[in-house]
Order: C-alpha cells, then structure tokens, then sequence
C-alpha cells in the first residue's frame, strides 16, 4: 500500500486546490495475483473532475497571453465536466460563460451549470456527419460571431489541454517512483491521454498506455454509433491524437461503463462517473494480458453524484441500457 504525505498547507485561493490529487490503491476490484492498480482520484478536484486540470491552465494561459480580459465571455461545447470546470473558473477570474450542449446532458448537471452562473444553449439535433459533436461546434463558431469580446477555449484543439497533463503525470510518476508499466485513460478529446503521452516521451519512460474508447466512437476508426454514456468517444476525429505513441487500445460499451460503475461501488466504495466505469471493466478485461508485477495506474476521472439519475438509477438503467437487468439485479437498494 502506497502511504502518501497528507499536505497541511492552506491555498490562498480554491484554483490552488487544482491537482495534487491523491493516489489509491485499487485491492478488491481486479483479480489478477501481481498485478497492482492504482487509481488517481480526480474526483478530488474542486469541481469534480480532471477537467478542472483542463479548465484552469486553458483560461490562466489565456489571460497571460492577453487573449481574454475580464469582463469578456468564454464558449465552449462540453458534455459537463470540461462545462463545470471552466464554470468555477470563470467565476473567480470574472468571466462570462456560455456553454453549448447537446439533449444527452444529465440534469444534475445542467443544475449545477445554471448555479455557477452559466448561459447554456442546447444543440436539438445531430448533425449528419459529426453528430451532435459536429452540431456543437457548428453552433460555437456561430456565438463567436454573435457575442462580442468572447473567446473560444476550445479543449478539442488547444494545445494547453495536453499540457496541463505533463502535471497530471509529475504527481502519479513521483508517487509510484516512476514505476508505472501501464496507463489506461478513457478517450473523447484526447487531451488528457497525449498529454501524458508527452511527458513519458519527453522523459523517456517505459510507461504503456492503453487508450478506452467507447463503441459507436470514431476516434480509432470506428464507426460511428449511438452512445448513451457521456464523457468518453467522439462522433469527430481528435485534433490531438497520435496514435503511434500508445501502446493499445480497449473499446468499451454502455454496459461495460454502468457494470465497471457499480462494481467500483460495490467493492471500492468509490463512487465514479461513466468513462471511469469504462476505464475499470476495460482494465478487467485487459489484466490477464499484464505481466506479474505490474504496476497500472487508471483516472478516477469524475465524482458519480452527478450520475445518480442515470447510471445508477434503476429505471433509467432498464429504459435504456440493453441487458442490464441480467447482469445487476439485485444492486444498490434495488
């Protein structure tokens, strides 16, 4: 068990508190005897999520370059979590929000949105070839045009995505003393997982990353599919992805993230959004192929209470997700 160093420090302000997360040991979900994997517990971060990574060092790169002033108004498409992030953001650096989605967004979300003082505006409809993906950013380069003094944060494209991950990856390598052999990450942008693909290469470690991708994604080639789980898969090819500098990839469906969800649940007592579920069952499926004596680290990329009407709602799991019943009944209070 890895013990770390609890900080006592007090931030000056909450974007301190970005990062730093801790990491855990994962003992009762895998089975595999000499295999150890640790899970990093984004979740910890102020809004919830690895976004907030994403989120803060898009907008603090901004403002130092003179790309945005306050006052100014800030758009982008998000599925929630990128959303919330910058919604905490925008607050402290006083900045205005508009934040496109699309009808997949859960309602827990959307509240909190509302809270921190987010505009949204709703996509109705998908586009015929990029999805609702394609449709969102139709629509933000449509704002752009309307809303004056605003600014495009763009986590699809901007390279401060990635780069707020070389941080990400500092914390796990120095945690684990730089014995990590493999890395799974849930895929949708690919910011986060060529991020971290940078700083192994850059360091020149050994590391493996193995990308989660969701069925019906195109980021590997796929074809495009419908997708009830949010957060992970894209209907449009990465701006960021360099396939060649990971090792493997693991696509994964909707039931794989709602049982990867309840069996973390059950047996962790963590409670995760969807691509994390994805991230657990595909490393489930995976671990047969780790070598003895591997040390594997996954994101715990989201807090699950954002989900509570969704992945682990009983009705909602059998309106809409294919076989569930056969695999989680009894679950939770069901």
């Amino acid at each position: 068990m890895i013990a770390l160093e609890k900080s006592h420090k007090i931030a000056k302000h909450f974007i301190n508190t970005v990062g730093h997360t801790p990491l855990v040991e994962l003992g009762n979900i895998f089975n595999k005897p000499g295999v150890k994997v640790f899970g990093k517990l984004e979740l910890a971060n102020p809004s919830g999520s690895v976004k907030d990574r994403t989120a803060m060092n898009i907008l603090r790169e901004a403002i130092a370059t003179g790309e945005i002033q306050p006052g100014d108004t800030i758009i982008e498409s998000s599925s929630g979590n990128m959303a919330l992030g910058l919604a905490q953001a925008c607050l402290y650096y006083k900045l205005q929000l508009v934040v496109v989605v699309d009808p997949h967004i859960n309602q827990h979300t959307e509240k909190l949105l509302r809270t921190y003082g987010a505009k949204i505006v709703q996509v109705k409809s998908p586009n015929e070839n990029g999805g609702y993906l394609g449709a969102r950013l139709k629509k933000v380069q449509q704002l752009l045009l309307d809303i004056p003094n605003s600014y495009w944060s763009n986590q699809y494209g901007n390279p401060n995505n990635p780069l707020a991950h070389h941080d990400t990856m500092t914390e796990i390598m120095e945690a684990l003393n730089y014995k990590v052999d493999y890395l799974f990450i849930a895929v949708s942008t690919c910011g986060t997982i060529m991020g971290c693909a940078d700083y192994i290469e850059k360091n020149n470690i050994n590391t493996r990353i193995i990308a989660v991708d969701a069925i019906g994604s195109v980021l590997f080639g796929g074809s495009p599919g419908e997708r009830i789980i949010p957060g992970h898969g894209a209907s449009v090819p990465s701006q960021f992805l360099d396939s060649s500098k990971l090792w493997d990839h693991v696509e994964v469906s909707d039931l794989d993230c709602v049982l990867g969800c309840w069996s973390l649940l059950k047996k962790e007592g963590i409670l995760c959004g969807g691509s994390t579920g994805g991230v657990v069952s595909a490393i489930q499926k995976y671990e047969y192929h780790l070598p003895d004596n591997s040390n594997c680290v996954l994101l715990l990329c989201d807090r699950g209470d954002r989900y509570l009407d969704t992945i682990y709602n009983r009705e909602w799991l059998l309106k809409k997700i294919a076989g569930v019943k056969n695999h989680l009944n009894p679950i939770g209070g069901w």
